[in-house]
């Protein structure tokens, strides 16, 4: 890709978010939060100015870049306390969702990418380490922390042949990469790529930061009291990060299975998603509903008076919900994007089920490996695996174990590019 293109790619961008704004919920918030943002920018920053320590700045896209690099964050934060955090997302589902997080003294949207927005920016916020999680490389913004000298490190990075750093009209890419002082990558096949295109000495395999996190939330996770209520002593099958073709997948086992109960945990929670998920559950209430008002659901038959099914229409407790779970399913793998993050699910030793579209996510491949994970077609065979599991606890356990075996095996990212941050002194003035 050329400059030239590279511009047009932005301008039909920033087009097409303004065409579809008035429909599109995220397409306004993306707008709004940039409106006089480098204004807002100065009224933050002046009212608390750097005291004495240095300055860390992380980018994430979107919310599941930001979990991926909160570990190494809130270790620098311990290690560092004197240090400024100013943390910046692309994507409003993860400014919205985490743009009062404690730990960082400023959170911002990343303008949209141009020579000038580029230098305002890191003129406005003097970082002195930049921490970029996963992807979401623009060009400007590398260029000119290079240009500057500011370290910048890659943090999980994964690579795969048919992306545009491979080919060869990816030149403006390949430079993306040059920018980064290390990239510490999940796999060696990531490595190994690289080093195509020359990139030896400053790639490192630390693997994937992910793993430190959700063993930290699962060891560390608060109990639920309303979630507990509404499981009891049944099986329960939590179903994370749905979208419709997942639902699908699902609703006609809900309802035909009174005995079981299910918590739906939907990618999106607007109202017209949220009503489409009750027209398909027919015994089915809302979490906010149900920690309200208890034990009914609307149009419940006779002889049935409790719902089945809890739909969750918040943002936040997933990754706490998969420890009541028998069975655990995750979303996204029916559609063309794949599935959502599985180690959530198997890091509590739960059997995780998910659909066929996995290819760009080695954790999900893995764990269908290792045992832990199992791939479903269909809803009918989506019935037989639940069944298998439900009716052999010993399997449902030794399918549980081989997950939670997976997620330990792993960990370790996170110490990895924290001992390198120190050991080349980074943070050392």
């Amino acid at each position: 890709m050329s400059i030239l293109f590279y511009h047009i790619f932005l301008w039909l961008y920033k087009i097409g978010i303004r065409l579809i704004s008035p429909w599109n919920r995220k397409a306004q918030l993306w707008l709004e939060g940039r409106k006089d943002l480098f204004d807002r920018m100065k009224a933050s920053l002046s009212s608390s100015p750097v005291t004495g320590g240095q300055t860390i700045w992380m980018h994430c896209s979107s919310l599941g870049e930001f979990e991926q690099g909160r570990p190494v964050l809130e270790n620098l934060h311990q290690r560092s306390p004197e240090c400024r955090i100013i943390l910046t997302f692309f994507s409003p589902s993860g400014y919205e969702t985490r743009k009062t997080y404690p730990l960082a003294n400023h959170i911002f949207y990343l303008p949209l990418d141009s020579p000038g927005n580029a230098r305002q920016f890191v003129d406005l916020i003097k970082p002195d380490l930049v921490l970029w999680v996963k992807y979401d490389y623009w060009y400007y913004f590398l260029a000119e922390l290079k240009k500057r000298n500011i370290p910048a490190l890659l943090i999980s990075g994964v690579f795969r042949p048919d992306q545009p750093f491979f080919h060869w009209y990816g030149r403006l890419h390949r430079y993306m990469l040059e920018c980064f002082t290390h990239l510490f990558v999940q796999t060696d096949t990531s490595k190994t790529l690289l080093s195509r295109l020359r990139l030896t000495d400053q790639v490192s395999v630390s693997g994937d930061t992910r793993f430190d996190r959700v063993i930290e939330i699962a060891e560390s996770g608060a109990p639920l009291p309303q979630i507990d209520a509404f499981c009891g002593a049944r099986p329960v099958i939590v179903a994370g990060s749905t979208w419709e073709e997942d639902e699908e997948e699902l609703d006609h086992y809900a309802n035909t299975h009174p005995d079981i109960r299910f918590i739906i945990a939907p990618h999106e929670i607007g109202e017209d998603r949220l009503r489409e998920i009750e027209g398909l559950f027919r015994h089915a209430v809302r979490y906010s509903v149900w920690e309200k008002n208890g034990r009914t659901a609307t149009g419940a038959p006779a002889g049935w008076p409790e719902p089945n099914v809890l739909i969750i229409d918040n943002i936040g407790m997933l990754s706490r919900l998969y420890r009541y779970a028998t069975i655990a399913y995750v979303g996204g793998g029916f559609g063309d994007d794949g599935v959502h993050n599985v180690l959530e699910a198997a890091v509590y030793g739960k059997p995780v089920v998910f659909g066929p579209v996995i290819e760009k996510y080695i954790e999900a491949v893995e764990l269908n490996e290792c045992g832990g994970g199992l791939i479903i077609d269909s809803a009918l065979e989506a019935e037989k695996v639940f069944n298998r599991l439900l009716q052999n606890p010993q399997e449902c356990l030794e399918t549980g174990a081989a997950s939670r075996n997976y997620v330990h095996s792993k960990k370790g990212a996170t110490d990895r590019i924290i001992r390198y941050i120190y050991e080349k002194r980074l943070l050392t003035s």
